[in-house]
């Protein structure tokens, strides 16, 4: 799929949406849409050429330069985010979603990004005939669909984990299916993105001009085959990594990870959201810019819309997104879970630094002892790699991160004993943390310099799971 995106200061009404549609020429009827699209203009065979997505009303400030790159031109918040999608399959589907996209800017203020695509100019299309809603919401509208693999094809500078992107990972699952996303070798993918393709059978295909094609994830050099992406073998069996995602030189910005679970009695007056806020506050001075489902994170940070979201969607799991001040890189995946005994929060919190920056590992222990006294921690892994100050994830090689601090909460503490948890088979002194009774282990492994740290840890673990000496 092509992306042409409208941010326009006023909302996209109906009257807008018509004379958008218009690019096409007269005589198109408008009909309501399915999975997410507000109309789409189809081929005479029903094929779809150009996909309108519901209007976003975003309030964060820099999300359109975090998603789009430095040149776009972010009209003040809140302003409205407007995906037009044009199909590959059809030549002048691209021009046609630019021209609608040009046309919306034109009734309602406001920039087209990419800035080239904008026009105002019909865009005639032997093949556009009818304008339609699907009828089916469960159909794939996706480039290629073969009996395993649903393939898009997406060019634009960082990919992120759209509304619609997260639809089709959604029904690629559910129908059985793979689905393998193939990018020029420029673009990169957000982490929420990153994490919802991450283990088989799903794939970044990314295209090479000496390979043809590698996983952006891990290298492996890839061919299509028997209708999906598979790896490259040799007479041996052996798969290969494409010379291109190896060969780079190291990054000097770091990425601070901070992964953590908090549970909660069910009570009425519970707040989601709060444990998240805390570590935020605690390690960038301030509390996330804005939360939502998908990217754009198009809302204001408020825990109470967040609670009120995830009670609507129990017992079903919920997922949640938030993201920092452009000033200070940070992003957050949030899932909300009901457990046997409550409610639990597992959060992956991910702050980018640069070359310059020192990330505030001395802030960790005092974190961890706020959580374990008013969140109700049960255990958190802190890690610190070499990578993007941006937190985009680039089709290279990456070093793994190396492990900081691992905190294990009371709970599991008095499961396993507290005298055998604080005398693991090495180096290591834990801090208490919380009711001398019934305390939490802090455990130091260093400074994210030094890979020994996963054995370290590795041992740590072993050691916490097995059952103490009589």
């Amino acid at each position: 799929m092509k992306d042409v995106i409208a941010l326009t200061p006023n909302m996209p009404d109906s009257w807008a949406v018509v004379a958008g549609l218009f690019a096409g020429g007269p005589g198109l009827d408008v009909g309501a849409g399915h999975d997410g699209a507000v109309i789409q203009l189809r081929a005479a065979d029903g094929r779809p050429l150009v996909s309108l997505e519901a209007p976003l009303l975003v309030h964060v400030p820099g999300e359109a330069e975090r998603l789009l790159g430095g040149d776009v031109s972010e009209p003040p918040v809140p302003y409205w985010w407007t995906e037009v999608r044009a199909s590959t399959a059809v030549p002048e589907a691209g021009p046609l979603a630019g021209s609608v996209a040009g046309r919306l800017t034109a009734l309602l203020g406001g920039s087209v990004w990419p800035a080239g695509a904008a026009t105002t100019e019909v865009v005639r299309t032997a093949a556009a005939e009818t304008v339609a809603a699907t009828d089916d919401d469960d159909a794939l509208t996706v480039d290629v669909l073969t009996d395993s693999t649903a393939v898009v094809l997406a060019d634009r500078p960082l990919l992120v984990l759209t509304a619609w992107l997260s639809a089709i990972l959604r029904k690629v699952t559910d129908a059985g299916l793979a689905l393998h996303i193939v990018t020029p070798p420029h673009v990169r993918l957000s982490l929420p993105l990153r994490t919802a393709l991450a283990g088989a059978p799903n794939r970044w295909v990314v295209q090479d001009p000496d390979c043809g094609y590698y996983d952006g994830l891990s290298g492996a050099v890839l061919h299509w085959q028997n209708g999906t992406f598979t790896p490259v073998v040799d007479e041996a069996g052996e798969r290969s990594a494409a010379k291109v995602f190896t060969e780079h030189a190291p990054a000097t910005e770091r990425q601070l990870g901070v992964a953590f679970r908090v549970t909660h009695r069910p009570d009425d007056s519970l707040v989601l959201g709060r444990a998240l806020e805390t570590a935020w506050s605690a390690l960038t001075g301030s509390a996330p810019a804005g939360w939502g489902t998908a990217e754009p994170i198009n809302l204001r940070w408020s825990k109470d819309q967040l609670t009120n979201l995830a009670r609507e969607r129990s017992p079903e799991p919920t997922h949640l997104l938030a993201v920092g001040h452009p000033d200070r890189p940070a992003i957050a995946t949030h899932r909300v879970t009901r457990t046997p005994d409550g409610v639990a929060e597992d959060i992956t919190l991910t702050l980018g630094y640069g070359e310059d920056e020192t990330p505030p590992l001395d802030a960790l222990e005092a974190l961890a002892r706020t959580l374990v006294a008013e969140h109700g921690l049960t255990s958190m892994l802190v890690t610190l790699r070499r990578a993007r100050r941006d937190l985009a994830v680039p089709p290279r090689f990456e070093a793994p991160p190396i492990p900081v601090s691992f905190t294990l909460g009371a709970d599991d503490v008095h499961t396993i004993g507290l005298d055998h948890a604080r005398r693991p088979p090495v180096e290591l002194q834990p801090v208490h943390l919380g009711s001398t009774a019934r305390p939490a282990l802090y455990y130091p492994l260093g400074d994210g310099t030094d890979a020994q740290a996963w054995t370290v840890l590795q041992q740590l673990h072993a050691h916490l799971r097995t059952e103490p000496a009589d």
